[in-house]
C-alpha cells in the first residue's frame, strides 16, 4: 500500500513550446497524451519507474503570476558542464533570475514562461540522479513536510533539520524531494505540482483515504469529473493522486 512520485506537472501557456525547451534541457523525449498536454521522459523509459520523475506540461489559460513554491534543481557533473549547460539553456530561451540568492555557486534561471529553476554546481550527492537533481518545495516546516511525504509517497528520509529536509525513493534511485524553509507568505496557487500514483494492485480511493488520514485535504480547482483526485499536503500544496493504469 502506498503511492510513489511519478511526475512533476507544470502549467503552461504553450505546452508544446515549453515542452521543447525542457526536453532540450533534460535530454529527454517528447510525447503527448492529447491536445494541450506534452509529456517528457527519458528516451526508452518505461513509465512508471523511480529512476526518473517525468515532466508533464499542461495548458492552462492565462496562468496567474505568483511566488512559486516548487522548482527543479538540475544536476551537473563538472564546473565546465555547469557553464556549458547554463550557456545552452540561455541560448534556448532561459533568462538569468534574481530571487535574492546573492553570491552562490549555483545559477538561477527562469524558463521561457518564467518558471525559476537552478543549475547546480557539481555535487557528489547528485551524481546518480539523472538530469533532475531534486524537486524542491519551499515551506514553513521542513520536518513536518518530510514526515508527511515520507509516509505519503514511500520516500526514505536522508537528512532533516529545521531548515532543510531531503528524501529519496525507497529504491535509492532518481531525484531527491527536498523541503526548504522559506520565510514569507505561502503561494495561493502553484504553477508546478506533484503527481503521485498508487502501486499496482492498490486502490486509488483507499490511497486517497490514507493520505487524508496523514493530513492531506481535498481541493476543488474546478476540475470536475476526472480520473485523478486533487489533494493538498499539510502546507496547502496541491498534488494529484493518479488512477492506476
Amino acid at each position: 500500500m502506498g503511492t510513489r512520485l511519478v511526475q512533476v506537472n507544470i502549467k503552461a501557456l504553450d505546452d508544446s513550446a515549453l515542452g521543447a525547451f525542457w526536453a532540450e534541457a533534460l535530454g529527454w523525449g517528447v510525447s503527448s497524451e492529447g491536445p494541450g498536454v506534452t509529456n517528457l521522459e527519458p528516451v526508452g523509459f518505461v513509465w512508471p519507474d523511480p529512476t526518473a520523475v517525468c515532466v508533464d506540461l499542461v495548458v492552462v489559460p492565462d496562468p496567474e503570476t505568483v511566488k512559486y513554491r516548487v522548482h527543479l534543481d538540475l544536476a551537473t557533473t563538472s564546473t565546465a558542464h555547469q557553464a556549458e549547460l547554463v550557456a545552452r539553456l540561455i541560448e534556448l530561451g532561459a533568462t538569468p533570475a534574481d530571487v535574492g540568492q546573492g553570491d552562490v555557486p549555483w545559477t538561477v534561471l527562469a524558463d521561457p514562461e518564467g518558471n525559476v529553476f537552478c543549475v547546480l554546481e557539481p555535487r557528489e550527492i547528485y551524481r546518480d540522479t539523472g538530469p533532475i537533481a531534486a524537486v524542491v518545495v519551499d515551506c514553513a516546516d521542513p520536518r513536518a513536510m518530510a514526515g508527511f511525504w515520507a509516509e505519503a509517497a514511500d520516500f526514505t528520509l536522508h537528512e532533516v533539520t529545521d531548515d532543510h529536509a531531503r528524501l529519496r525513493s525507497a529504491k535509492g534511485v532518481g531525484p531527491y524531494l527536498e523541503f526548504l524553509r522559506t520565510p514569507g507568505e505561502p503561494a495561493v496557487w502553484n504553477h508546478i505540482h506533484l503527481d503521485v500514483l498508487p502501486y499496482d494492485g492498490d486502490d486509488q480511493a483507499v490511497e486517497v483515504a490514507r493520505l487524508r488520514s496523514l493530513g492531506a485535504t481535498d481541493v476543488d480547482l474546478g476540475q470536475g469529473d476526472v480520473a485523478w483526485k486533487i489533494l493538498a499536503d499539510p502546507e496547502g500544496n496541491d498534488f494529484c493522486v493518479l488512477a492506476p493504469r
